[in-house]
Parts: structure tokens; C-alpha cells; sequence
């Protein structure tokens, strides 16, 4: 998470390695240069013992420069690694039961309609990640769910809300005047020259 140049807009980083030009955890380190407030490592094409190792290194460079890590998917290689914070799936949150909810300081949870997101705060949700606002080439084959599906599931709850897919420094304010938090970024963050000419742009 790092926050605008404005103090109003928050972007969260979403990792994608594959994505990468670079050595990957180089591109972490450039990112983590910037001092964001949260990295979300999102590899859950990984299996938990390749995760483990690199959110080890990972993890590592966020505490170095001061940057929240957050794990995805993966509880029990999460308690591994020692993160305080994780962000899942809907259909994870639903399953996890309250000794592995106490073990984290916060869950986000990924929703797609303003029903998984009063869920999921019900649950014990920190913090929603509703998307695809804008087309992306991630989801190439299903249409945005557009900002007026994101101002329903900030209604909806009484957490912050971040939405994710196609998001730009251009749309981002049409994203904040819909009640979102803030925003996610993944594809640009990884991909892009230089990340903190383009976090200074939001």
C-alpha cells in the first residue's frame, strides 16, 4: 500500500513475477525503495515450498525498508514465514476457521459482489479487494464489473475497500470518487521503467 502524492488515493502492490523484465526480487527491492506501506506476494501458482522460499526473501526486503508484507493464499506457509498479514480469496475466507483467523492481524479478502463482501466482513475481514473495475489483459475474456459495481460494495461494508484491474493513474480518481479506499496495482508495478516515477503519478 503507498500512499498518493494527494494523502487521498492508497495503491497497494499486487506481485505478478511472471510479469517481470528483471530479476524479480530486484523488482521488489525497487519497489520497496519507495517505502509503500504493504506488498501483497500474490504467486499462488507456486507451490507452498517454492512460496515458503520465496516469501523468505521477500518478506526479508520488505522489513528491510519498512514495508508491510502480506501473504496470499497460502495460511499455514504464512504462520511459516511468520506474517502478521494475509489477503484470500473469498472461497478461503469462508473455510477458515477462528484459530486460523487469530493467527493473523488482518485478512483482506478478494470479493466480486457486494453479498461476498458483507460476508466476508462478517467473517472478520480487514479490508475488500473488489474487481475487475476496468478492462485488463489479466481477464481479457470477462467484462469490467465498472464503478458503479464498485460503489455498491463500498456501501455494502464498513471496511476500506481497493479496487483492482486496469487501474491507471488517470482512472484512479474515478475509482476514489466511488467510495474505494484506495487502489491495487499489479501489471504496471511490474513492468514499468521506473516505480517510483509511476507511483508519483497517482
Amino acid at each position: 500500500m503507498i500512499i498518493c502524492m494527494s494523502d487521498m488515493c492508497e495503491v497497494i502492490c499486487v506481485t505478478n513475477r511472471k510479469l517481470c523484465e528483471e530479476d524479480f526480487l530486484t523488482r521488489i527491492e525497487k519497489i520497496a525503495k519507495c517505502r509503500p506501506k504493504a506488498l501483497i506476494l500474490r504467486e499462488k501458482d507456486l507451490s507452498e515450498d517454492e512460496y515458503f522460499t520465496l516469501g523468505t526473501e521477500v518478506k526479508r526486503i520488505c522489513g528491510e525498508y519498512g514495508v508491510m508484507f502480506v501473504a496470499h493464499t497460502f495460511v499455514n506457509t504464512a504462520v511459516r514465514l511468520g506474517a502478521e498479514h494475509i489477503h484470500l480469496p473469498f472461497s478461503v475466507m469462508k473455510t477458515l476457521s477462528p484459530a486460523d483467523k487469530s493467527r493473523f492481524r488482518s485478512i483482506g479478502v478478494s470479493c466480486h459482489s457486494p453479498e461476498e463482501a458483507r460476508q466476508a466482513e462478517e467473517l472478520g475481514a480487514a479490508r475488500i479487494i473488489a474487481g475487475h473495475i476496468f478492462q485488463t489483459d489479466c481477464k481479457k475474456d470477462l467484462p469490467p464489473r465498472g464503478v458503479d459495481f464498485l460503489r455498491e460494495v463500498c456501501k455494502a461494508v464498513n471496511i476500506p475497500v481497493y479496487a483492482i484491474g486496469g487501474i491507471t493513474p488517470e482512472n484512479a480518481p474515478t475509482v476514489t470518487a466511488g467510495g474505494a479506499k484506495g487502489v491495487c496495482v499489479m501489471s504496471a508495478l511490474m513492468t514499468c521503467a521506473d516505480p517510483r516515477e509511476y507511483l508519483s503519478q497517482f
